[in-house]
């Protein structure tokens, strides 16, 4: 979080490229670039203002995180159906996914 105030930093207030603010901060330039148009979405300048925190300024530009509690849990195959509709002629792991 802290490298999004960085790169904010150093593309405003002291005109790096992109590319010099990758080196910088040791993250890629797509990165940099990403955040920059991320920033420019959400109407985000320097200097930032004083009471925009690391975590308001990373939901300002990523919206809000999502934990893992609230996606909902992966369903696994029942395997042994699937090995019995193996057996069915004309059967293939193709169609049994597809209808999975």
């Amino acid at each position: 979080m802290r490298k999004l105030r960085d790169i904010l930093r150093l593309h405003f207030a002291a005109a790096l490229s992109n590319r010099a603010i990758a080196r910088a901060i040791g993250v890629s330039a797509s990165t940099v670039s990403d955040c920059l148009v991320r920033a420019r979405a959400a109407g985000i300048g320097w200097p930032l203002p004083e009471s925009l925190s690391d975590t308001a300024l990373d939901e300002a530009l990523y919206g809000p995180r999502v934990s893992r509690q609230a996606c909902a849990p992966a369903t696994l195959a029942d395997y042994a159906e699937v090995h019995r509709e193996l057996r069915r002629k004309g059967v293939t792991l193709m169609l049994l996914w597809t209808e999975y």
